[in-house]
């Protein structure tokens, strides 16, 4: 069955950095596209950044764009985070999600099929 595991979370200064890691088994990782997402308590799961099959391409929230980076390494089967400049508004559980489709940008919940069981981030200020 398909996995998607998450790491690197964690408690972090404001303006402190941190990488999130997810790894992958069951499917053939190089032919979907990866996402991240976050949820903040009481709130809706949000979309963060995701980078098609190939990294050729990424698209980021305008909330983090500037200083978050996804990145993926096919040959690993890893999906990564990097998060810059953190904010306290960028606490949440941080999902990664896994979408067969291609040939645009995938941003919406709905469009994913696999997602990992999340990690959580608290930024203190």
């Amino acid at each position: 069955q398909v996995q998607l595991v998450e790491s690197g979370g964690g408690l972090v200064q404001a303006g402190g950095s941190l990488r999130l890691s997810c790894a992958a088994s069951g499917l053939t990782f190089g032919t979907y596209a990866m996402g991240w997402f976050r949820q903040a308590p009481g709130k809706e799961r949000r979309f963060v950044a995701t980078i098609t099959w190939s990294g050729g391409t990424t698209y980021y929230a305008d909330s983090v764009k500037g200083r978050f980076t996804i990145s993926r390494d096919n040959a690993k089967n890893t999906v990564y985070l990097q998060m810059d400049s953190l904010k306290p508004e960028d606490t949440a559980v941080y999902y990664c999600a896994a979408s067969r489709i291609r040939g645009y940008i995938v941003r919406d919940v709905d469009e994913y099929n696999h997602w990992g069981q999340g990690t959580h981030v608290t930024v203190s200020s």
